[in-house]
């Protein structure tokens, strides 16, 4: 589908003349193509004259400068609008405020509250129409420089005009603050009581955790839609920042990458050491954070108030952590910032004897490991952080995580962090290209803290069920910038990297270009395009457009290559957007639906729900066997019947015969070799469907339901069909050994019968009252005399 005709069908009606006016503007660059051809590249130069000197009289523009004059304009235009219906969104919220206040102080008060709601539903719809608006008016705006700089290269405007676009306030700006109030009151009209604080030095959290990724262009709509039943969490309500807050951790490894394999293998006791802040600017005080991986199928325990149990991935994981100022992280590092002095500290800041002692066996753990496995500081993810969960209940808590990007901390040109004497890297350093990965998606999680038997709510489920999350088992921002950055290191990787969505953001962080491509792409950037690739391949990941027909492949990603990565990736884990139905609407047996066969044979039935309390199956590596050996036992019963009737095919001869029990081996060969056909077939798709639902860690039934049932149905009604046959066969011996009723006629003056119509009829009786039937034997001839 064209832009142009995307942009129509998209435009909301009130809207349609406050879009972008994508075809006038076509037609601009259309002319003055016809311009350069006719005059020359000279009918316009983009070159700085004296602004003193005036134009000659009845002198037009040229087509390419009134062009320019239109996408100012038209920028400028969409710029006032998405102002004037920030402010109306703004002012609503502002009256309906009050207006909710006053219906959560009232009680009973259900009517006004339900009539406010709908009045809040109509301004978050605003909200995200407006959303809309804005992408499609920046796309437009890409296309449209895109395709000037193809027909007119001798004079492209592509490279400043979207620095100059990004500095638009309706693209730069944020409207974070809209959602804000808005959950602000949603959570008034549900009358949210906020939990109590918990202040320990050491803290632990006992929760259920799943990790999606979402679709950039999705991320309002799902915020949209957790509002509605979670408040946005606010770090700080003295000091607001919209709805996000920034996160920075930096996470600490060796030269041999052994947190790194020790995480992505799920290894017992494997842990993940990090130092987290909040906020923008310098760091004040830090948490020093500690995961550990614990096999739970094992019957492991530990201190249950320091778990955080995936129940999805059948396992636990202890996440602990303690707070220190920044000025100590340091000496914490170096080992000069010793127990006794951190206790002291803690007892001088009125800390219980009990937090003491949590906080010291942590600290003096965390110290050792530092020391014996001599972990430096290595990958820094950075994002803004949207929570939502009432205020210290962490009942159902739901994160989103936007603008993600992981930094290597030791710099490729400059000295380390250790020998700098930092924990995190210098800020005044630049970052190379091969230093920094910036993640394509939104990261969502889900974390429940539910009582035994207690069901997750059912907006939840709609939640999950939207079509807008995709579920990535065992995601980690550590993992994933681990490899993308340091490639030449790790000795495995993760599944999603061969994800044909993360493909593109990690070539632009491939460690060198290749020899081959250098002279191409110094050329290229000397043309003016050294930024060509960042843009195109930000275009590839947001264009909403052309989802009918495949993408090409980005011209300056050709320039790249990452060691992780194939010629062609080999996985895909978002789903097509055009099948995202929304909220509301669950994609079985829509866009998603199972093909013939899938329905036929195919596994059936829901995915488990997944209930608080239990763990799912965890998925050993003798599963992959297992899958093998239920394939080759299919085969072994399929081959055993395809033998048999292959077996009865070549051992049948029935040359010049006729009749039911000449070709019965035949029959029964013909009816036997469809079944074993079906058999191998069947064997075949289950496995393959088994072994994507293994490697994916998919919690759905691994079970086939129905194919073995139908199968054996097919089996039986061949074993039914041969016994009738052969029933068949059987009365048609039973009528031909049964002797004729008819005496033999005596030879006398009339006609002799037929030597023919006296013999024994070896048919059988069924041929033999076939042919009385046709006519073919004439018993009055016989007997007259």
């Amino acid at each position: 589908m064209k832009f142009g005709k995307y942009l129509e069908k998209q435009a909301k009606e009130d809207w349609r003349s406050f879009y972008l006016d994508y075809k006038g503007l076509k037609d601009l660059i259309k002319e003055s193509a016809k311009e350069a051809e006719t005059q020359g590249p000279a009918a316009f130069s983009p070159r700085t004259t004296s602004l003193s000197i005036v134009r000659a009289a009845k002198t037009a523009d040229a087509a390419e400068e009134r062009f320019f004059q239109k996408l100012e304009a038209e920028v400028e235009k969409v710029g006032k609008f998405t102002q004037r219906v920030v402010a109306e969104l703004r002012q609503r919220l502002a009256n309906l405020q009050p207006k909710a206040d006053k219906a959560a102080a009232a009680a009973g008060a259900t009517d006004e509250k339900e009539r406010l709601m709908e009045e809040a539903k109509l301004i978050g719809e605003d909200y995200l129409q407006l959303e809309k608006y804005a992408n499609l008016n920046y796309m437009g705006v890409h296309k449209i420089l895109k395709k000037h700089d193809k027909l007119l290269p001798h004079s492209p405007c592509r490279q400043f005009y979207i620095a100059h676009l990004h500095q638009q306030p309706w693209v730069q700006g944020t409207y974070s603050d809209v959602l804000v109030h808005l959950s602000n009151c949603y959570s008034q009209l549900r009358g949210d009581q906020a939990g109590q604080k918990n202040e320990d030095a050491s803290q632990g959290f006992v929760r259920s955790t799943t990790k999606y990724w979402v679709r950039a262009e999705d991320v309002s709509n799902v915020k949209y839609h957790v509002l509605q039943h979670l408040p946005v969490f606010q770090f700080d309500k003295h000091d607001f920042s919209g709805d996000a807050q920034l996160i920075n951790s930096v996470y600490f490894d060796n030269e041999n990458l052994e947190l790194y394999h020790g995480r992505l293998d799920k290894k017992p006791n494997a842990i993940a050491l990090r130092i987290r802040w909040y906020g923008p600017g310098e760091p004040k005080k830090v948490f020093i954070e500690r995961k550990t991986h614990r096999e739970s199928w094992k019957g492991e325990e530990s201190v249950k108030e320091r778990f955080t149990l995936d129940e999805d991935k059948g396992e636990e994981s202890v996440k602990e952590r303690f707070t220190l100022d920044e000025d100590k992280v340091v000496p914490f590092l170096e080992m000069e910032y010793g127990l006794e002095q951190a206790v002291a500290d803690l007892r001088a800041a009125g800390k219980s004897e009990k937090e003491i002692e949590n906080f010291s066996t942590l600290f003096t753990e965390v110290r050792q490991q530092i020391d014996s496995k001599q972990l430096r500081p290595f990958i820094r993810t950075q994002y803004m952080r949207t929570a939502f969960q009432i205020p210290f209940d962490s009942t159902v808590r739901i994160s989103m995580d936007t603008n993600l990007c992981m930094i290597k901390e030791n710099p490729d040109e400059g000295p380390s962090c250790t020998l700098a004497g930092r924990w995190y890297r210098d800020p005044s350093l630049p970052i190379n290209r091969n230093e920094i990965t910036r993640f394509p998606h939104a990261v969502l999680e889900v974390k429940l803290s539910l009582g035994q038997g207690q069901e997750s709510p059912a907006w939840v489920q709609e939640l999950l069920e939207s079509g807008y999350l995709t579920e990535v088992h065992k995601f980690s921002k550590f993992i994933h910038g681990s490899c993308t950055l340091t490639p030449e290191l790790v000795q495995a990787v993760p599944y999603w990297v061969d994800d044909e969505s993360v493909r593109p953001s990690m070539l632009l962080s491939a460690p060198a270009v290749r020899p081959a491509d250098a002279a191409a792409a110094s050329s290229s950037a000397a043309a003016g395009n050294g930024q060509h690739v960042s843009v195109e391949v930000q275009e590839e990941l947001t264009s909403p457009v052309a989802v009918d027909k495949p993408r090409k492949r980005t011209p300056g990603l050709e320039d790249l290559s990452h060691p992780l990565l194939g010629d062609q990736p080999t996985l895909r884990l978002l789903p097509d957007p055009s099948k995202i139905k929304g909220f509301a609407k669950s994609l079985r047996g829509d866009g998603d639906a199972p093909g013939f066969w899938m329905k036929l044979l195919g596994p059936k039935g829901p995915p488990p729900v997944r209930q608080p309390g239990t763990t799912m199956m965890r998925i050993e590596p003798k599963t992959f066997f297992a899958n093998e050996r239920t394939f080759l036992s299919w085969l072994h019963m399929a081959v055993t019947l395809g033998s048999i009737a292959a077996a009865l095919l070549g051992f049948s001869n029935t040359k010049g015969q006729t009749g039911l029990s000449a070709h019965l081996v035949e029959i029964i060969a013909l009816i036997l070799l469809p079944v074993a056909i079906s058999m191998c077939g069947y064997a075949i798709f289950i496995f393959k469907w088994r072994s994507d639902m293994i490697a994916k860690k998919r919690p759905q039934h691994f079970d086939d339901r129905v194919g073995p049932l139908g199968l054996c149905a097919a089996v039986v009604t061949a074993l039914v069909a041969i016994l009738i046959v052969s029933f068949i066969d059987f009365i048609d011996f039973l009528e031909s050994t049964k002797p004729s009723p008819d005496p033999t006629p005596s030879p006398g003056p009339g006609p002799t019968p037929s030597p023919a119509l006296l013999m024994p009829n070896p048919a059988g009786g069924v041929q033999r009252l076939v042919e009385l039937a046709a006519g073919l034997t004439k018993p009055s001839l016989v007997q007259s005399s």
